[in-house]
């Protein structure tokens, strides 16, 4: 039996993200994903077995990507806003510098490709939004709002923001960031 190799799995990722980009997820085959990577589609067939299962496995490695991101350099002891602001930072960095990653995200949570079990997993691993949140309204600064409704919010704002940045190719200045938080915090607080 053939090891599997690191960098052709990642050969894989790349192309599916490529291609999910230019032609949507339903629309790509193992064939196209595997002559995108530069593989025999046999070879594809050693890593993945069928395209739900390479979906899926990609699906956790970019969910799980993204919100390990998003906590990079937080820290609880910080006042509220500082630290809410560097996680907002780290989310609108994450969607610009991946857009790929984003737009795969996206397609994927509309797909029949992400099972129940997928599905928990990332909610699980959602918990420091959450908490997040939650902190921002005890002590009174969010809104007395359904958390949900406030990630929304949140993630509407920068998700709109990344689109807009990447498909005007018109890159964010640190005005342009700094106007954008002052616009979702205001939209937040109380």
């Amino acid at each position: 039996m053939k090891l599997r190799d690191d960098k052709k799995t990642q050969q894989i990722f790349d192309a599916v993200l490529s291609l999910v980009k230019e032609k949507g997820l339903a629309g790509v085959t193992m064939g196209e994903i595997a002559r995108h990577a530069g593989m025999a589609t046999g070879t594809l067939y050693i890593y993945f077995t069928n395209k739900e299962e390479l979906i899926s496995t990609l699906f956790s490695e970019c969910r799980k990507a993204s919100l390990e991101s998003y906590f990079r350099d937080y820290n609880e002891d910080l006042p509220f806003k500082s630290g809410f602001r560097i996680v907002w930072n780290n989310i609108l960095q994450f969607r610009i510098q991946n857009f790929e990653d984003v737009v795969f995200l996206d397609q994927c949570y509309h797909s029949p490709f992400i099972n129940e079990c997928t599905m928990k997993l990332t909610k699980q691993m959602k918990k420091p939004l959450y908490k997040l949140i939650e902190k921002g309204k005890e002590e009174n600064i969010f809104k007395d709002m359904d958390t949900v409704s406030l990630l929304t919010f949140l993630f509407g704002v920068i998700h709109e923001a990344a689109k807009n940045a990447h498909y005007q190719r018109r890159p964010m200045t640190q005005s342009d960031i700094d106007a954008l938080f002052r616009l979702c915090w205001d939209g937040m607080k109380r």
